[in-house]
């Protein structure tokens, strides 16, 4: 062996032997539990310290903000949320706890293994901030020394131990829902039961028993103890910096809450929509938006779909939105395929199978190789802009005023076909048969004007608007347009509905034109 192999074996062994000694320190620093491993950070004038913990460290030692002693003369006890009034009003840091969402949480948690939560934003604050006499005051008020017990380990003092003992207060300054729901499945997993609250924290419906979980997600009872042991990240900013007065040291800690809650940009239903992978109805919704002919991309005209956005603008040439998409597959799937949907309000889904995704997505294709045979559709593949058919007739320019180029006249239609279909029983290609004649009759256009069904029911002739809160009803009347009924109840209350819509000020508008009776009204003919 020549001398620079032997130096070369030399370095070696003494890395090898500094990674043991480092391996041996780090396992005797970590074991604890009073201190944990950190690394300092510096942006702008704070400074904070990032590490990690456990879900059950942190649902037994993290506080919501309101629970400070700062806080407690008006802290309700039931909510820990803080009582609002004008002593209190410069000391809120947060939103108030929103209860309900607390069993949501915890049971994605329990149930969805890919589940991940953003790290907390925690403020550590030793007891001796709480004491205006304490010696860490000056005769000013003003702070002598950080508000953390930091002891670095390396010579940049950028990696080292932050004392977390139960001489400090700690509380998720951004993340206390996210604590919440930890604190739901540290619960479940003690007691065996999941309560369900609603906003304010009182009790509703019977807990979630842990058994009912295992059934119904398919989860093995040692996973879910497991659980606690899971690491997350957080983040601590300590309550004072030196030469701080304690009212400075609030303001900095609320304007840092304001500024990462500022910063941070929230998804629109459209990016939603183009981002989830759990929901059937948004995954079979953004497949027809790039594939299918009517609705996908091509060169040579404008997008029909708008993925961000909600609403489709006046101006807009697109024909309807990725979110308007998901809710139209939702309300024509909805019976076929129940499973999809979650059976506790809020909880996220759990993604279906493969083949049952490509079974969705062939019934919803079939649909708008349906709806593309509209003569109103087959207008677009002439040239005619949708901003023309979609304006009302008093915009200027005006419009025919067409639902079939509004999300919420497709979503009706959508809920419409639903019902007739998988209900009902009857087939796509005779429905169309009778909706073809009635599109091409003006039978969707001119919602503004009160010879048009869908007057007062998707339009506000008051504010001159698209009207959303009766797409119900909307869906009910196509249905009966298409099938007609039997049912002489179900003739009267949807002839009472109809009326009630049409009525503005005790009286109500007829067809054509003029004030009548609401019994007068009357119902349309079946196609």
């Amino acid at each position: 062996m020549n001398e620079t192999d032997s130096i070369a074996r030399k370095i070696l062994e003494q890395e090898k032997e500094g990674r043991q000694a480092l391996a041996l320190l780090l396992d005797k620093y970590l074991r604890d539990r009073d201190r944990i491993l950190v690394q300092k950070t510096q942006m702008g004038t704070t400074e904070a310290f990032i590490g990690s913990v456990t879900l059950e460290w942190l649902a037994n030692r993290l506080c919501f903000a309101s629970q400070l002693p700062l806080f407690r003369q008006k802290l309700d006890s039931e909510t820990n949320n803080l009582i609002r009034d004008g002593e209190t009003v410069e000391e809120m840091l947060q939103r108030p706890l929103d209860w309900s969402r607390q069993a949501v949480l915890a049971q994605y948690l329990a149930a969805r293994k890919s589940h991940k939560f953003p790290a907390i934003l925690a403020v550590i604050s030793p007891t001796w901030v709480d004491d205006p006499q304490a010696l860490e005051w000056d005769e000013e008020g003003r702070c002598s020394k950080l508000a953390a017990n930091f002891d670095p380990l390396d010579q940049n003092e950028t990696v080292g131990l932050l004392d977390v003992s139960e001489k400090f207060s700690i509380f998720a300054l951004d993340g206390q829902h996210r604590l919440m729901g930890i604190q739901g499945l540290m619960e479940l997993l003690k007691t065996g039961m999941l309560p369900k609250y609603n906003k304010s924290k009182k009790t509703i419906g019977s807990p979630i028993p842990m058994e009912k979980l295992e059934e119904g997600f398919n989860i093995q009872s040692g996973y879910l103890q497991n659980l606690a042991k899971e690491k997350i990240g957080i983040e601590f900013i300590p309550a004072v910096a030196p030469g701080e007065t304690r009212e400075e040291a609030r303001r900095r800690v609320r304007s840092i809450f304001v500024h990462v809650n500022l910063t941070v940009v929230r998804l629109s239903k459209g990016q939603l929509a183009s981002l989830n992978e759990d929901n059937g109805f948004a995954i079979v919704a953004r497949t027809i938006a790039v594939t299918h002919p009517l609705l996908k991309k091509k060169e040579g005209r404008e997008d029909r779909v708008n993925f961000d956005s909600a609403t489709v603008a006046a101006k807009s040439t697109v024909l309807t939105t990725l979110q308007a998409l998901q809710d139209m597959c939702e309300r024509y799937l909805e019976f076929p395929f129940r499973q999809w949907k979650s059976q506790d309000r809020g909880l996220i889904p759990m993604r279906p199978e493969d083949d049952e995704i490509k079974e969705g997505e062939a019934d919803f294709k079939e649909l708008w190789d349906h709806l593309g045979s509209l003569p109103s559709y087959q207008r677009l593949e002439q040239g005619t802009q949708t901003p023309m058919l979609r304006r009302f007739s008093h915009e200027k320019p005006g419009g025919e005023a067409n639902i079939l180029f509004r999300p919420i006249g497709q979503i009706a239609l959508a809920q419409a076909l639903g019902i007739l279909v998988f209900k009902k029983g009857l087939l796509l290609a005779d429905i169309f048969d009778k909706l073809r004649p009635y599109d091409l009759g003006g039978g969707f256009a001119g919602v503004s004007e009160p010879k048009s069904l869908w007057y007062g029911v998707l339009y506000d002739p008051n504010k001159k608007r698209v009207l959303t809160s009766r797409r119900d009803l909307a869906a009910k009347l196509m249905v009966y347009l298409v099938a007609g009924t039997s049912d002489d109840m179900e003739r009267g209350n949807l002839l009472k509905d109809l009326a009630k819509a049409r009525t503005f000020e005790d009286k109500a508008m007829g067809f054509d034109g003029n004030f009548v009776k609401p019994k007068e009204v009357g119902l349309p003919k079946v196609l």
